[in-house]
């Protein structure tokens, strides 16, 4: 690899993304730091050079553009994976704001976003149902992409991927979103790259701008507050400020939780009041706001800035044949700007005042922002979180520990109102005045300031220390206790710095998936004011930790051990660091030779649930022991009399069936699993082992080792059933129900097609092929299909239709028939990734059928309307308000369950006993679904 001859910052943000420079020299120090002017579309055929390259994409119709208006002076090559001739930067940007459905916005805040899949095509949210899309990371590897390119065309012999570049990230980014990050910049021909936290970066610009006169400026600042609010989000850090023989230091001592909390929320809120204006009894569209947004952001920008106009214009265009008679423009004016940013989101409150987290969080394109909007009520809980350190930083005991330094970043502090409103509101939680550190260029600082963090990390400069944001525990579950967090890696643990705990050592089946639970926290203290440490345990308190997605791998073992099929055990110690890219690094280290290591890897997939408290029944261990017996190899182990009562002696074990917790039914299925092979023994072997081992295997996720125990029920599927009775049958495809939310995409297209022919309307018409499809478990095989959320949407489009089509002209199985209808098209889905939800555009077909119908005769017609109704907050699913009145009256009208009207009147939660209705079982004990 040659070597570096730039530095370069990029910081790669939610509207903007801004590239700063400077070539390595003698006298690094002082050499000039540059902005990287990017060259972009700003209309067809034309391209200018600009410092901000808008992170927007645009996806244009094949004949919207030729290859003439989309040529660059570089000969562009999208990244693996990406589309052909898409735009990118100002003019994506622009045709944002005048068509609709087409282009891709805050791909930043979609990394971070856990209810999706970020490597999946889900970009535009909103787009038109002819649009291709991309995933998260795609779009956030295409900005990267143009800046390489653009970079290339311009230093031939200097290419950025030869050069020493970092990439911002806020400084809440969790693990999986860091990881993504470093994804998407390897995507983009950038495989070597560091992270850094913004608001460190904006303090390193800072500090670069004041090098010469920062330790007199910080004399009498000890503790300085950076408020970053960017497009998306809202990034709250610590920085002390210390004098050891005139000498400064600097340091991260606090950082924030993750706020998705930003310039995009006031975006909405501006856009919602023209929607407003525009048309005050129906509400856009999707599609349509996501337009509206695009003007309501310019018009934010100029309104707020130094030399403001009054008003701005917001024009709201027709669409097909009403382009020109359906245009109409509305006003908006700097002083209703002004007092939304003001008063909605930097009210002046009072240092007690936290945000409201009982309302639900705001969703809107499938993000859920923040429920409270409040930034101040925000960076109030910041610092009542951060009390014992903010004290120790300030040398006094004194409460509250306000600090004495205000540092703000973001182009919403372009306006002068909003940066004194801020100071005004800090100053009056003192009671004194404070000292706002000058920042000239808030739309710049960030990618400044990573260029000055490269000179650092060379010696050319302080560096700020701080090392890890957040420390990292292992979570030892106790019985019936949320137990107690062991310290691997503590906050403030400087990068590359190996911690290992000699004195916890853990004994591993190599082979066997091993799994750690982790958890992060941003505390400095725990309990009794311990002070948190490499090794400290604490009990766990859930205010106080965030989980992370459990480490997981199969230690393998030696070739030899593993061509005898012999386990093998071996004795390790973790070991943790933090890696100079930003990244935690996880591994486990033989005692006995310490290059014999094995690195855990976290799974980003399949988040959904987590796993509470591990509670070891006393009846667990007999209860394993009798069924390995009964499926042991061992054909006189069991009598038929043991078999048959197996299910009444597990209960008798473990206590109702229903409340088996999450612990004890996967180690149930692991006890199963062993006796896979012997499941076709005899008829009761089989039943049992089917309705057991998908009870307790439902619903196929939510532990870090199902992946694992999928694998091997995979195998199965391709063996079928021994018995092939109308009840075995059943059962089969039940347990396939069961465990659908483990399959992939490509199993679940297998399964499909397997029972499609079952399924089709043209078998009820045969006589002959309506009874091979009732003895082969049809209704079973109907709601199996209902339940494979990661098909194809046109598949489930296809499958709602056929049995829409049945309901109404076949009265043998109605109600599954209905309940099935209501799962296809339900708006929220159990597991399956948020995209593959049916376009409301098509329920709003089904549903006058559906009206017409009795429900107070048939209530499953009620429950399938309310599925498909069910209100989320994100209106590109939500159906119209038209049609939700509808729905509503007619809920009255047959006397449904007030759960069933509020789940379509407003956000609610699902009722256990209707989560059991749609589900077709209870989830198990101590397993949350995020999403609900």
């Amino acid at each position: 690899m040659a070597s570096s001859q730039y530095l370069v910052g990029i910081d790669l943000g939610t509207t903007n993304t801004v590239v700063a420079f400077c070539e390595i020299q003698d006298d690094l120090s002082n050499s000039p730091v540059e902005l990287f002017e990017i060259d972009q579309l700003v209309g067809p055929g034309e391209v200018v050079r600009k410092p901000l390259l808008p992170s927007f994409r645009y996806h244009p119709v094949t004949q919207q553009v030729s290859e003439a208006d989309l040529t660059l002076p570089w000969e562009n090559h999208p990244v693996s994976g990406d589309l052909n001739n898409i735009i990118i930067g100002e003019w994506a940007r622009e045709l944002g704001a005048k068509v609709e459905g087409r282009q891709v916005s805050s791909a930043k805040s979609w990394l971070s976003h856990t209810a999706v899949d970020r490597e999946d095509d889900i970009l535009p949210w909103a787009g038109a149902q002819d649009v291709e899309k991309v995933s998260p990371v795609i779009a956030s590897a295409s900005y990267l992409n143009h800046i390489r390119q653009a970079w290339n065309h311009r230093h031939h012999y200097n290419k950025l991927e030869d050069q020493d570049v970092v990439i911002t990230v806020p400084a809440s980014f969790d693990e999986t979103a860091r990881k993504l990050t470093l994804q998407a910049a390897k995507l983009a021909g950038l495989p070597k790259v560091h992270l850094l936290e913004e608001p460190q970066a904006v303090c390193y610009d800072w500090y670069a701008r004041h090098k010469d006169t920062a330790a007199k400026e910080l004399a009498q600042v000890p503790l300085i507050l950076v408020c970053d609010v960017g497009g998306g989000t809202t990034d709250l850090s610590l920085i002390e400020a210390k004098h050891d023989n005139d000498e400064l230091s600097l340091n991260r001592i606090g950082v924030g939780e993750h706020l998705m909390l930003g310039g995009d929320n006031l975006d909405l809120a501006l856009a919602h009041m023209a929607e407003q204006r525009f048309n005050e009894t129906k509400k856009l569209n999707a599609a349509s706001l996501t337009k509206l947004i695009q003007q309501t952001r310019k018009a934010k920008e100029a309104l707020l800035s130094a030399h403001a106009p009054d008003e701005m214009k917001i024009t709201m265009l027709g669409s097909g044949s009403r382009l020109i008679g359906g245009t109409k423009s509305i006003a908006l004016t700097k002083q209703e700007v002004h007092q939304i940013a003001l008063e909605g989101f930097f009210p002046t409150t009072g240092f007690g005042e936290l945000p409201d987290k009982k309302r639900s969080a705001v969703v809107e394109f499938g993000l859920p922002y923040v429920s409270d909007p409040a930034v101040s009520k925000h960076v109030s809980e910041f610092l009542h979180l951060h009390q014992e350190v903010a004290k120790d930083a300030l040398g006094d005991q004194s409460e509250p520990a306000i600090p004495v330094g205000l540092l703000l970043n973001g182009g919403v502090f372009n306006s002068d109102l909003v940066t004194r409103r801020v100071v005004d509101i800090v100053e009056n939680w003192k009671g004194s005045p404070i000292s706002l550190l000058s920042n000239p260029h808030p739309d710049w600082s960030v990618a400044l300031g990573a260029v000055a963090f490269a000179k650092a990390r060379r010696g050319a400069q302080l560096k700020i220390g701080g090392g890890s944001a957040r420390s990292y525990f292992l979570h030892l579950q106790e019985k019936n206790k949320l137990g107690q967090a062991l310290c691997l890696l503590s906050k403030g643990t400087d990068e590359g710095q190996e911690i290992r705990l000699t004195g916890r050592r853990f004994a591993l089946t190599l082979g066997e998936p091993v799994r750690f639970n982790l958890l992060t926290s941003t505390h400095d203290y725990f309990g009794d004011h311990q002070k948190v440490q490499n090794g400290l345990m604490v009990q766990i308190d859930p205010d106080q930790f965030t989980p992370l997605p459990p480490y997981i791998n199969t230690l393998q073992g030696s070739e030899l051990q593993l061509a005898a099929n012999q386990k093998e055990r071996v004795e390790v110690q973790l070991a943790c660091q933090l890696t100079e890219v930003g990244t935690l690094k996880i591994e486990c280290v033989s005692t006995e030779n310490d290059a014999q290591r094995w690195a855990l890897e976290f799974e980003v997939r399949n988040q959904q649930a987590q796993e509470e408290t591990v509670s070891a029944h006393p009846g667990l261990e007999p209860s394993k022991e009798l069924i390995s017996r009964l499926y042991s190899g061992n054909k006189n182990s069991a009598d038929s009399k043991e078999i048959k009562l197996l299910a009444k002696v597990l209960e008798k074990n473990l206590g109702k069936k229903d409340d088996w917790d999450f612990h004890t039914l996967r180690s149930l299925v692991d006890s199963f699993s062993l006796g896979r092979k012997r499941r076709r023994r005899s008829e009761q072997h089989e039943k049992n082992w089917l309705r057991l081992t998908g009870f307790c295997m439902r619903p196929g996720f939510g532990d870090a080792t199902d992946s694992w125990r999928m694998e091997q029920i995979w195998g199965l599927y391709q063996q079928g059933i021994q018995f092939q009775n109308a009840q075995g049958w059943s059962d089969w495809w039940t347990f396939w129900r069961r465990v659908s939310g483990g399959l992939n995409e490509e199993q679940q297209e297998v399964i499909l097609g397997g029972i499609a022919k079952y399924l089709h309307p043209g078998a009820m018409k045969n006589a002959k092929t309506f009874q091979g499809a009732k003895d082969k478990g049809y209704e079973a095989m109907v709601r199996l299909s209902a339940s494979l959320e990661n098909l194809y949407v046109d598949d489930k489009v296809l499958l709602a239709t056929w049995y829409l089509s049945k309901a109404f002209n076949q009265s043998q199985f109605e109600q599954a028939h209905w309940w099935a209808l209501g799962r296809l098209a339900s708006r929220t889905p159990l597991y399956g990734s948020q995209h593959n939800v049916i376009a409301r555009e098509q329920v709003e077909q089904w549903l006058p059928k559906l009206l017409e119908q009795d429900w107070l005769k048939e209530p499953m017609i009620g429950f399938a309307c309310v599925l498909m109704c069910r209100k989320t907050g994100d209106r590109s699913l939500d159906i119209s308000d038209d049609y939700r009145g509808q729905v509503l009256d007619k809920l009255k009208a047959s006397k449904a369950p007030s759960s069933w009207y509020e789940l379509v009147s407003e956000v609610k939660t699902l009722s256990e006993s209707d989560s059991k209705k749609l589900f077709g079982d209870a989830l198990p004990v101590g397993l949350r679904l995020i999403n609900q």
